[in-house]
């Protein structure tokens, strides 16, 4: 199948939140084609904790339902697609997908901009990418420590550098509401948030060994390194019980 920008996204309904049910290779070719199309597009990359949070609060649902395209970057959301009867191809991890959109803006002089965590972070993330991925363009970076009386002056920066890529890394309660507030007006081909993705290319954290990845238990490595995440991984066992308890209903629409 040829895909471009026009291509329907086949989706699975998660608890009414549609979530993509393309590979990796497939969702990389989809947004090439965004790119080249101009679109603006809202990426969000789902996890368990961030559906849950959606169950719970009906303002974070719509801004998740009225995203572009959202991928199953959690394995909980990849396991929980199955057990409803309607799975995805596989897991589309956030960091992952962010470094095939950069192959890919390497090999076509891509712009990109980056925002979020602190100063130093953000400045060896840049660092580190354009070393990483010659070809590609830094358009421009700024860290994450700013208030919503600065989002105007942040948004015409932004807009400033015309990229074609803006990952933004200001915790998931945060950064997808600011780029669904602001993506009009940004009118970025592909706006993404990326967590703590920016750590983890800068070397202040390190990503879970392979071995907790094929386990798809990244969770669980995040939690040992960090036990000040355990209040958010408490939404875990809620949704593990809530997928079992709805079973196949939980990928009806509606």
């Amino acid at each position: 199948m040829t895909i471009t920008h026009d291509t329907a996204v086949p989706t699975v309904s998660m608890f009414g939140i549609p979530v993509c049910k393309w590979g990796m290779k497939d969702t990389v070719e989809y947004l090439s084609q965004v790119v080249a199309s101009g679109t603006p597009h809202q990426i969000i990359t789902a996890n368990p904790i961030m559906i849950m949070a959606a169950l719970e609060n009906p303002e974070y649902k719509q801004m998740m339902q009225a995203a572009e395209l959202i991928v199953p970057d959690g394995s909980g959301v990849v396991w929980a697609a199955q057990k409803g009867g309607d799975p995805v191809a596989e897991r589309v991890a956030g960091i992952d997908l962010m470094h095939e959109l950069l192959l890919q803006g390497a090999g076509r002089k891509w712009r990109v901009y980056l925002m979020g965590s602190t100063p130093e972070v953000i400045e060896e993330t840049a660092h580190r990418l354009s070393q990483q991925y010659p070809g590609l363009v830094i358009a421009g970076y700024r860290d994450g420590y700013f208030g919503p009386e600065q989002d105007e002056e942040v948004v015409q920066a932004i807009k400033e550098t015309s990229p074609h890529l803006l990952f933004v890394a200001r915790g998931a309660d945060t950064q997808e509401p600011w780029i669904a507030k602001y993506k009009k007006s940004l009118g970025v081909p592909i706006m993404m948030g990326v967590g703590g993705s920016f750590d983890v290319i800068s070397g202040k954290t390190k990503r879970a060994p392979l071995v907790f990845q094929k386990l798809r238990l990244e969770w669980l490595y995040r939690l040992l390194k960090q036990p000040s995440r355990l209040p958010r991984m408490l939404a875990l066992p809620k949704f593990t019980v809530k997928v079992m308890r709805e079973g196949e209903n939980l990928t009806k629409v509606r």
